[in-house]
């Protein structure tokens, strides 16, 4: 009677941790789902914004432009890469539109389009 009692003591001992860890093994995995959660929210597409203004200042890796008139105009730099996209002649003086996307303080244009100078066709 004695072993008997030995033997279920020691199987109900060995067994209660299997069981526990049996239980705490699918929770293991959780943390893969969360990091894969926040590798499709990284991989989103980031949102492009538009502006448009006065060319201020052009360069192959800056654009400044002018927005507004008067006291209420207001200078926007934007980085310019090889993958920005330029329609137009985009030059000191042009009325242009920028697609951009901003990342922490930085605003990258996407794409710049010039508009063609208005012709004063009016003469006197």
């Amino acid at each position: 009677m004695r072993n008997l009692t030995k033997a279920i003591a020691i199987a109900a001992m060995l067994a209660f941790p299997v069981a526990s860890f049996a239980q705490t093994a699918p929770a293991a995995p959780a943390p893969a789902k969360s990091a894969a959660k926040a590798e499709k929210s990284a991989s989103k597409k980031v949102a492009t914004k538009t502006t448009s203004g006065t060319v201020k200042s052009v360069s192959d890796s800056q654009l400044v432009i002018t927005h507004g008139s008067g006291k209420s105009a207001k200078d926007e730099t934007f980085a310019v890469n090889a993958s920005t996209t330029k329609t137009g002649t985009v030059e000191t003086g042009a009325k242009v539109q920028v697609h951009y996307t901003t990342e922490g303080s930085t605003m990258t244009a996407t794409s710049i389009s010039a508009s063609a100078p208005k012709s004063s066709s009016k003469k006197k």
